[in-house]
């Protein structure tokens, strides 16, 4: 069989041993060089151009269902637990816990919930939207596991590594949100994000109210793909007088973008981590929908108020 493997940069390490492993069953392995930000961006185009016969991807659960042979790897971590019993000192004011982790320690959530109420806790595990596929998982794009027991809890907290998923579900809470970093020894509470994020949303929304000309950015990634969306905002944009053109890559290139001097504001369809992550990374800004929706309606507004 001819096998595509493709990792996240976290796991790009151990390409060559699981390459060898396959060769050894006789496989013919070809690996993905691409960068690669979930299973909403499978090396579908690569596959199919060397003829795989199957996409081996490791490191993320399946996103969604896709025309073609794909095997998913979860590659499960055993992460230390040692921080939970520091962690109660923490949690002492709080009596609900919403607990959140990735695909690679959701196997440990049982075992993690098991300790939280062994210790007089009630912990609540949520649903995901639909992206994420495990109750208590959280995706940079699905933080429902969080946002829907949000009412229902006195504290969130997550369990792994990075800033990257908790941020996402962070943005989308109200209560508390504290993070345990079994790797990096840490315990952080991560409110403060909140109004950062939520301060540079408005600036962004500010800055764009006397723009004419918007670019729409649509990506051609299997899971995030939403040209729908990028034509129904250019239709919006135009109908207000204004100028839309849409974008198209699969994975975007800013400083290339940055080179369409044209264009006032930039407008996201693809991850909605973009238009929160990358916004340094734009000489103009770089929006949501919703954060565009929220532009047309001052720009009527402004426009009634003049007009009087």
């Amino acid at each position: 069989m001819r096998i595509l493997l493709q990792f996240p940069e976290g796991l790009k390490q151990k390409a060559m041993e699981h390459a060898k492993a396959l060769e050894n069953e006789g496989h013919e392995v070809f690996i993905s060089a691409s960068p690669t930000f979930g299973a909403c961006d499978l090396a579908l185009d690569e596959a199919r151009n060397i003829k795989a016969d199957k996409l081996v991807h490791y490191g993320h659960a399946e996103f969604h269902h896709v025309d073609f042979n794909v095997e998913y790897i979860n590659y499960q971590i055993d992460a230390p637990l040692n921080l939970l019993e520091q962690s109660l000192d923490v949690l002492k004011n709080f009596k609900t816990i919403g607990l959140v982790t990735t695909i690679q320690h959701i196997h440990q959530l049982d075992e993690i919930k098991a300790f939280y109420e062994k210790n007089g806790k009630t912990v609540v595990v949520g649903k995901p939207y639909g992206f994420a596929k495990k109750q208590g998982q959280i995706l940079g794009c699905d933080i429902g596991s969080s946002a829907s027991v949000d009412r229902n809890v006195d504290v969130h907290l997550y369990f792994g590594g990075g800033i990257f998923h908790p941020l996402g579900a962070l943005l989308a809470t109200t209560k508390p949100f504290y993070v345990i970093e079994p790797f990096a020894g840490i315990i952080e509470n991560i409110d403060h994000y909140r109004g950062t994020y939520r301060k540079r949303s408005r600036g962004k929304i500010l800055a764009s109210l006397n723009a004419k000309n918007f670019g729409i950015l649509v990506s051609t990634k299997n899971g995030q793909h939403n040209l729908q969306l990028g034509k129904i905002l250019k239709e919006r944009i135009e109908n207000d007088g204004l100028n839309a053109e849409i974008l198209v890559a699969n994975t975007f290139d800013f400083e290339s973008i940055n080179n369409m001097m044209e264009f006032d504001v930039l407008v996201n369809t693809a991850c909605p981590r973009i238009a929160i992550d990358d916004t340094d990374r734009t000489r103009k800004p770089l929006i949501s929908a919703n954060e565009l929706m929220e532009i047309l309606k001052m720009k009527t507004e402004l426009k009634a108020v003049t007009a009087h």
